[in-house]
């Protein structure tokens, strides 16, 4: 394809930047859409792989047919197959009439499998099957249907990972993937995050009736030097917030930072022994995560502390004198029973199910128990948190 071509299509479907590796999979997906392979889209949340589906079909013989977008993240378990499938009437409690699958739907266009890494394993065996032979059945029918759909997935899970976890299959994984399509996220598209910011500055403008935006020479360096987790959207919505609360158009470093969530580890000084330089957190959760594995250590050295000590291997003067006052006059099984139960306790305490817990039911109370928003602010998919809620029974 000519750069004309991808400049083309950039400004039909809303495409801003000029990196090399999202040309690049511009000019694979524009190759790859006249025929009918599998394609699978990877990239990080938010980087806009949404658009890529949709570019393949509509430059595909496919592009008056049926177009279907499934987030396979955001349907229950218990009802995906219904949904990509269909069912027979009375085929489970609540199927009171027959019902058609976007696979039957779609015949003769396309379907777009948005978060296929978090289907579950049978769903994945029917999957293979359409991939393989073209065939399905209904939920609850021995009937054999066929269909012609070609098929689009995307994740921004590491699917070579779950394999070897084996919660994706190996089979399906490299029928899907016969030509794979990776989005660059935003902190290696260093050239084109000002003009992203520019972009959204002028929309937000014409939205809101408003003057735009501008970053002065340092709020521009700034805006270059945050790492971007959240990709085009977390972009996208901080332009968007400071286009709206800041009154002085003019935007400087220090308000700019104010608006840029965890932009360097300084902020977290307590922490910083705990968290090596080399690692990369994309989350205040991966954060808390982490401190709390390495409190738990903390904890088994203490303990492993204590078992030195009944052995004889260190002695007991030998502790520090901030926890124990005198000592010497301490029994050693008074030491053994007081210092084993609390670490006992601290290590309960330090339960990540209870945090993971506790951050699921902070995040519905904040909604008012909206799981769809509680998802989206916990950072996972929809069926993921509907697991967890029934898991630690917070229904």
């Amino acid at each position: 394809m000519t750069n004309n071509d991808i400049q083309q299509v950039k400004q039909r479907f809303g495409i801003i930047g000029n990196n090399a590796e999202l040309n690049r999979a511009i000019d694979v997906a524009l190759q790859v859409a006249p025929t009918d392979l599998s394609v699978l889209i990877t990239g990080e949340s938010g980087v806009g792989k949404e658009s890529f589906p949709q570019m393949i079909h509509q430059n595909s013989p496919r592009k008056h047919a049926q177009y279907i977008a499934v987030n396979c993240g955001a349907i229950p378990e218990g009802t995906i197959d219904s949904e990509l499938f269909g069912h027979e009437k009375g085929s489970f409690t609540d199927a009171k009439d027959l019902r058609k699958g976007y696979f039957e739907v779609a015949d003769g266009g396309t379907i777009f499998l948005d978060e296929v890494g978090e289907l579950p394993l049978s769903t994945q065996v029917r999957l293979l099957r359409v991939l393989e032979s073209g065939e399905f059945m209904k939920v609850g029918s021995s009937k054999v249907q066929k269909t012609n759909v070609r098929i689009v997935a995307a994740t921004n899970v590491n699917l070579v990972e779950a394999v070897t976890n084996h919660k994706f299959r190996e089979d399906l994984y490299y029928r899907l993937n016969t030509v794979p399509i990776r989005i660059p996220p935003l902190r290696e598209r260093h050239e084109d995050v000002l003009l992203l910011f520019r972009k959204f500055a002028n929309d937000c403008a014409d939205k809101y009736r408003m003057p735009a935006i501008h970053l002065d020479e340092d709020a521009r360096q700034l805006l270059l030097s945050y790492r971007w987790p959240g990709n085009v959207r977390e972009l996208k919505n901080i332009v968007e917030r400071i286009s709206v609360i800041e009154e002085n158009r003019d935007i400087k470093a220090d308000a700019l930072r104010l608006h840029l969530p965890n932009i360097t580890m300084e902020k977290l000084p307590a922490l910083a022994h705990h968290i090596d330089e080399q690692k990369v957190f994309n989350s205040e959760r991966e954060i808390l995560y982490q401190v709390l594995f390495d409190m738990k250590k903390d904890v088994n050295d203490l303990k492993k502390l204590v078992h030195d000590i009944m052995n004889g291997s260190v002695p007991v003067e030998d502790i520090d004198n901030n926890v124990y006052t005198h000592p010497t006059t301490v029994h050693q099984s008074s030491i053994r029973q007081t210092t084993i139960q609390e670490a006992e306790t601290v290590e309960e305490a330090l339960s990540l199910g209870d945090v993971e817990k506790g951050m699921i039911r902070k995040a519905l109370e904040r909604h008012n128990g909206r799981r769809k928003n509680a998802a989206v602010d916990l950072q996972i998919s929809e069926r993921t948190l509907y697991r967890k809620i029934k898991e630690y029974g917070l229904e």
